[in-house]
């Protein structure tokens, strides 16, 4: 006896249009993120620049919203990307109504309207805290390495510039040389619609790349200026395709990128400060994110806990004057290390040997182990689970938008979480 399957008739015409909800869920985070942003988000800074009643509709401005923040809580960052789950992927239908903008309309919207989109993390953190998930009890701090939209091979230090300009410059003006006194009667070689002192494009070429490096060199010389210097550094580097990116130490080695602060709540591991700088060190960081934190929340954490990173006695003593207990690690002594700038030394700091004294007294009960639990895996989520590894925008402040819209959406995911 053959077996019986349930029918699979794909010709099959419904008598009743179906809903989207037939096809995800109640209850899935799609629902809860288009659901959000149509009834709890303030908009009002987008829809106003929308006045003008002639020419083709655009799509809706909340829609538009709804998708960005959706397609980041799922790893889905690019616009092209975005513009193949609208058509493939039913839950994005779900969010979208069925909508089908195209990644040009996509890419437009997120950069038109990129620093509006950087707000709705405070109104979200907002949202947050009226959930209960924001206790300001403790909070950590900490920050990744993230890889900027350009290549390290498209960087040159200030030391290679000039050599590199004043090679490019020789060539380029040998040739010119040469070409002014070639006889301007050779129009039988050069052709009748031509003078025969056109540049050819391995010297145009050359003669771009030049023009990029003295942008670049006037970048560097700008900088130094900027800190007194009358020169930069032989190592000071640029970077033609990211001049504002830089180049970082990372586990796995260098990366061209910036440097992606978090501020995270112990209680659900909700960002509640976040920034991207153009630096390396994180030692200046620590007390504006504290700074940024009480102005996002109106309130000031009871601990924070750092890596040794953000050690100095002005972060310390910053964060006595802020009432703040702080966890912050003061370091280990390194093999072979003496002198002036050994451990010891640090240690004989006075804030920095109050910090050591508190943290070996409380020993593994220490609420400095907190740190790694609580803003570690918010970084992994973030890199690993969601693939958020390099930026899709170039310029620090374009970034600094799009870390924000990261961060809003992790911050939205938890909200779901707790519904």
């Amino acid at each position: 006896m053959a077996k019986t399957f349930r029918p699979w008739d794909v010709d099959q015409m419904r008598l009743f249009p179906p809903s989207l909800s037939d096809f995800v869920p109640e209850g899935h985070p799609a629902h809860f993120v288009r659901d959000l942003v149509r009834q709890d988000l303030d908009l009002s800074a987008i829809l106003d620049t929308y006045s003008e009643e002639r020419g083709y509709p655009p799509h809706h401005p909340a829609m538009m919203t709804a998708l960005l923040l959706y397609g980041y809580s799922r790893g889905v960052y690019s616009s092209r990307k975005l513009e193949q789950a609208c058509i493939e992927r039913v839950d994005f239908m779900a969010v979208t109504a069925m909508s089908k903008p195209d990644h040009t309309r996509i890419s437009e919207f997120r950069r038109r309207h990129l620093e509006t989109l950087r707000g709705l993390f405070v109104q979200v953190l907002e949202l947050c805290g009226k959930a209960g998930l924001v206790k300001l009890g403790h909070v950590a701090l900490d920050g990744t390495k993230v890889k900027a939209n350009a290549s390290k091979h498209a960087a040159m230090s200030w030391s290679r510039m000039k050599k590199a300009d004043r090679e490019l410059k020789k060539q380029v003006d040998g040739w010119l040389e040469r070409a002014e006194q070639t006889d301007r009667e050779e129009d039988e070689a050069y052709g009748k619609d031509k003078r025969g002192d056109e540049l050819p494009e391995w010297v145009k070429d050359k003669a771009k790349r030049r023009a990029k490096i003295r942008e670049a060199m006037a970048r560097l010389k700008e900088e130094a200026e900027g800190k007194g210097e009358t020169e930069p550094p032989e190592g000071a580097q640029s970077n033609f395709t990211d001049p504002e990116s830089r180049i970082l130490k990372t586990k796995d080695g260098f990366d061209q990128g910036y440097n992606c602060q978090a501020a995270v709540d112990a209680q659900s591991q909700v960002v509640v400060a976040q920034e991207v700088v153009a630096q390396q060190s994180d030692v200046d960081r620590l007390l504006p994110m504290l700074d940024a934190l009480k102005a996002n929340t109106g309130r000031t954490p009871q601990e924070v806990s750092a890596d040794a990173g953000y050690l100095s006695e002005a972060n310390l003593e910053g964060i006595e004057q802020r009432r703040i207990r702080g966890y912050i690690a003061v370091g280990r002594q390194k093999h072979g290390e003496a002198g002036a700038t050994s451990w010891e030394h640090r240690t004989r700091q006075p804030w920095t040997r109050a910090m050591w004294v508190r943290l070996r007294r409380a020993g593994w009960r220490s609420r400095y182990r907190l740190r790694k639990q609580v803003v570690e895996p918010v970084f992994g989520q973030i890199k690993e689970a969601r693939g958020f590894r390099r930026f899709l925008l170039r310029g620090l402040e374009k970034v600094r938008g799009e870390w924000s819209l990261v961060c809003t959406a992790h911050n939205i995911l938890k909200l779901a979480a707790a519904r």
